[in-house]
């Protein structure tokens, strides 16, 4: 991670976008006093061959990908989210911020097209959930567990068969959808809409089938996502949680005691599903795999969302295979059995390494 200083200035952002796009960088971060540095594969890696950013440097480059708009509020709130389109190499989400009275950019590479569900290789059962006629499907996950990739996924999976209306609020659009069977409106937070509340509220007067909240962070967006799809909607949003029990857990912590109840209840009758995923290094070192915990809300999971008794959610989804459930740790166990991942690997994503280091290993 350190630099020497030599190489040559940053001179075009395109330039080094592309660059990132060959290499397979998941994520470039620039900042005063250092180098370009990209991840790649899970790991930091300095571009040496650029000197060290500049301020000038990284004013030149906000101005390059940012409108007036978007300038003056991030003068305003010294914060900016935004995509960012480069024809013929990718699209880019990115978030522009400051720390010690300088400029940072860190700049997430998404793809133009959009992944299928085999080729990702998500549980089967994603195919059932997402044609659901109505409910709550929450994606949850630690930042870059490729959340919006799987969301994205499974709107495209709906969009090829079926006539419906879609609308999306993002920040920011990520995946550019195309009209295939279903009608799509995408939102992004600050061009379109004020917040994903604002969205939500407006979305049910335009006539929606499915509504994709880009992230469930505050307690108004949670009770508007919450209220469509308890009128009949198909709501999808993503949470920052690990674990099915802990996204339950932190719907309901969000609202004050006296509400809490009612909304054990309004979660019980609409929750479908909650995919909780973490990606682990490739087995053949090239890549990251998704290891998906899938809680799909029968019966006795709503019982025990109603009932307050969410400690025993992972016991119902370690035996409930049959309808397509698995912990996080079965579906590590699986990636290590197909030859996916390195036993060392899931292990350190694992919640109990040592059961899982014993059910791995050959009977």
């Amino acid at each position: 991670m350190s630099s020497t200083g030599a190489g040559e200035p940053v001179s075009d952002i395109n330039e080094l976008l592309t660059l990132a796009q060959r290499i397979e960088a998941s994520d470039i971060h620039l900042k005063v006093g250092r180098p370009p540095i990209m991840r790649v594969f899970g790991e930091l890696h300095v571009q040496s061959l650029y000197k060290p950013l500049t301020d000038d440097d990284l004013d030149r480059i906000v101005n390059s990908i940012t409108n007036q708009a978007q300038r003056q509020r991030f003068e305003e709130q010294l914060e900016l989210d935004l995509s960012y389109d480069l024809p013929g190499v990718a699209r880019f989400r990115v978030n522009i911020g400051r720390e010690r009275a300088h400029t940072t950019i860190v700049m997430r590479l998404l793809s133009n097209a959009i992944p299928s569900l085999d080729s990702l290789r998500l549980p089967s059962v994603c195919k059932e959930l997402i044609m659901k006629p109505r409910g709550l499907i929450l994606v949850t996950g630690p930042t870059g567990s490729g959340k919006s990739t799987t969301l994205a996924s499974l709107i495209d999976y709906r969009n090829a068969r079926r006539a419906d209306r879609i609308i999306t609020c993002e920040d920011p659009i990520e995946y550019v959808f195309e009209d295939k069977h279903c009608l799509i409106t995408q939102r992004e937070l600050g061009e379109d809409t004020p917040s994903f509340a604002s969205a939500l509220k407006h979305a049910l007067r335009q006539d929606p089938d499915v509504i994709l909240v880009g992230e469930m962070r505050d307690p108004e967006t949670i009770q508007a996502a919450l209220t469509a799809a308890e009128t009949g909607h198909l709501v999808l949003s993503t949470l920052h949680t690990n674990g099915a029990a802990l996204t339950v857990d932190r719907i309901i912590d969000v609202f004050p005691a006296h509400q809490q109840a009612q909304i054990r209840t309004v979660l019980s009758n609409i929750l479908v599903a909650v995919l909780s995923q973490t990606l682990v290094p490739s087995a053949g070192g090239h890549g990251r795999v998704a290891a998906v915990e899938v809680m799909i809300a029968n019966s006795a999971i709503s019982n025990l969302i109603r009932e307050s008794k969410t400690h025993q959610l992972n016991g119902v989804i370690e035996t409930g295979a049959r309808n397509g459930m698995k912990t996080l740790d079965q579906a590590l166990i699986e990636l290590y059995r197909r030859g996916a991942a390195t036993l060392e690997d899931i292990l350190e994503k694992a919640n109990d390494p040592e059961r899982v280091r014993g059910l791995a290993q050959p009977r």
